[in-house]
């Protein structure tokens, strides 16, 4: 082979590998978008008290799917969905994320954290799918359940706790990146109207500023249960959602959280559409 058939070869393939890590990225945000714009129309049935005992979580989240026509297609498209964003976050952690600081040691950490996260996820989405487990408990059910077993084993308050106060922390980060917009750099927008890139970035604040008060909110119960070495203290998505009500606000608290998880859904199907990867 010649030289230039040699770099010919390696432009196509790096095309190619382009290519493919976009359509995982794109699958991956547009099946999360659908995660997230349901367990948000949940929390809003919480706070009208209309949710006929319905998780406001991932679990309610299938349950919503799977009663629809063709509902177990749609739970199975959801698995491999996230079984795409675990892909693309684990290449990015391998290959480096997009940008020019895409191949620091920080960003591929993350990226590793990412991968991880989401492929527990997609796990227990495909579990569901299939029948064999993950459709009985509630995701809080599962709270309580991991944090009884951790606390039993030696130091187990302080692997609760510190992993209590990282999802805390990585909450408040969620929320501060939002704040500052800093997602308008994963986006190329430049040839979208001013209406658009201003419609998406309020989707971004709003959204995000969302879902880390839910993660901050979840991880500070964590490590509540970890002080008090009570497992029942230990809150899923749903019983933390819930708790917003109990709030001075009541239920409109809830109301603003879950339109906002609503706000993030529609955000990440506009990064699938416009996000560099």
């Amino acid at each position: 082979m010649t030289a230039g058939g040699a770099v010919r070869e390696g432009v196509e393939t790096a095309s190619s590998g382009g290519r493919a890590r976009g359509v995982l990225a794109r699958c991956g945000l547009v099946t999360r978008g659908l995660l997230y714009v349901l367990i948000g129309v949940l929390a809003v049935r919480v706070a009208f008290g209309v949710s006929g005992g319905e998780s406001a979580d991932r679990t309610g989240a299938l349950q919503e799917l799977a009663e629809k026509p063709f509902g177990g297609v749609l739970v199975w498209a959801v698995g491999i969905g996230l079984v795409c964003m675990t892909l693309w976050r684990l290449s990015e952690a391998v290959l480096g994320a997009a940008g020019p600081d895409g191949d620091k040691p920080g960003k591929r950490l993350a990226a590793a954290a990412r991968a991880v996260f989401y492929g527990v996820v997609a796990f227990s989405v495909l579990s569901f799918a299939a029948g064999t487990g993950g459709g009985g408990q509630s995701g809080d059910e599962q709270s309580r359940d991991v944090t009884a077993r951790v606390l039993d084993v030696p130091g187990g308050p302080w692997w609760v706790g510190a992993a209590g106060a990282g999802i805390a922390i990585g909450g408040v980060v969620i929320a501060v990146q939002a704040a500052r917009r800093t997602f308008r750099k994963h986006l190329a927008m430049d040839r979208q109207p001013e209406g658009v890139r201003r419609a998406v970035e309020i989707l971004g604040v709003v959204g995000g500023v969302a879902r880390g008060a839910v993660f901050a909110a979840a991880g500070a119960f964590a490590v509540h249960a970890a002080v008090s070495y009570d497992p029942a203290k230990a809150k899923g998505v749903d019983d933390t959602l819930r708790a917003f009500t109990q709030t001075p606000a009541g239920p409109w608290l809830l109301m603003v959280v879950a339109a906002g998880l609503v706000l993030f859904g529609l955000f990440s199907w506009a990064m699938a559409c416009w996000r560099r990867v």
